[in-house]
């Protein structure tokens, strides 16, 4: 028994190093594989028909002193887009997939929209705002001659971007632990006026909504008449997020047409027929007479 004693002490210590065994390893630093804290949850909640204030200050990339309102009434729809310039990747890929269908679109910069770049960072400064704009202006080139005097990169005071943010509904937080920003990807449609008419989410655009987005802000004042005769033909969707057949109004259009059509047809039989009862006949009661 004597003997068994330090066997059995030495099969309980290597069993209980064993069940601890886990404990007994050296910690990871903190932090090293645990997950980031969320962020905060930000949403863009639609003010369709709302108008902005015009007297919302600002400054542009030239460093001058400007209001909101120095944009609107120009009898052309505004795009206008959030964002801030030291955003790591998110901000880049929204301003990159603007300049495409900017890029894209057959309608024009300046004759057609404007394109309204406010930072929501009040670190960023005109300088920056400058760059950033010197960037896609280059990027989309001759595709829009005019679009250096169209495209205007602004800033701002906390105070005054969060009260623009809000009437137009874009939601946007500070992430104290990574130093970002949380946001969502959004191009919202102004009217000239400054009521806001549509938002397109997302980081790519086809150029037929973003077309759509500005006839629709533009209300008679931009593209053809063909482009104002679809957009009573497509209605935008928000499940789908993109314009898509209306089919009540597509069929209404098919009815008028057969309506059309038909009347094209009737129409020269029905004066054929009248015509051809009101002819007098000319031969009179010799009609019938013969030799």
């Amino acid at each position: 028994m004597v003997r068994r004693a330090p066997i059995a002490l030495l099969l309980v210590t290597v069993a209980l190093l064993m069940a601890g065994g886990g404990a007994a390893q050296p910690s990871q630093p903190l932090g090293m594989n645990a997950e980031p804290p969320p962020a905060p949850e930000v949403t863009v909640t639609e003010q369709l028909g709302a108008t902005i204030p015009r007297d919302i200050p600002l400054v542009n990339s030239a460093g001058e002193a400007v209001q909101i309102g120095d944009f609107l009434g120009q009898e052309q729809p505004v795009v206008l887009v959030f964002s801030y310039h030291s955003c790591p990747m998110l901000c880049s890929l929204i301003l990159d997939g603007l300049a495409r269908a900017v890029e894209e679109t057959d309608l024009e910069a300046g004759a057609d929209f404007a394109v309204v770049n406010v930072s929501f960072d009040a670190r960023d400064t005109p300088a920056v705002a400058a760059e950033v704009k010197a960037k896609y202006v280059e990027q989309i080139g001759a595709a829009q001659p005019s679009i250096a005097t169209h495209w205007h990169a602004l800033t701002g005071t906390e105070a005054d971007v969060r009260r623009l943010a809000d009437e137009v509904g874009f939601g946007y937080a500070f992430v104290e632990e990574t130093g970002e920003y949380a946001h969502n990807a959004a191009l919202i449609f102004l009217s000239p006026e400054g009521t806001v008419t549509r938002y397109l989410y997302g980081l790519d655009h086809a150029p037929f909504d973003f077309k759509l987005a500005l006839v629709e802000a533009g209300d008679g004042t931009v593209g053809s008449s063909l482009d104002r005769f679809l957009l009573t033909c497509f209605q935008y969707d928000a499940t789908s997020r993109s314009y898509t057949p209306y089919i009540l109004n597509i069929m209404k259009l098919g009815g008028a047409l057969l309506l059309v059509a038909l009347a094209a047809v009737l129409i020269p039989l029905w004066r054929r027929e009248r015509r051809r009862q009101t002819t007098p006949d000319t031969l009179g009661p010799l009609a019938g007479l013969t030799d």
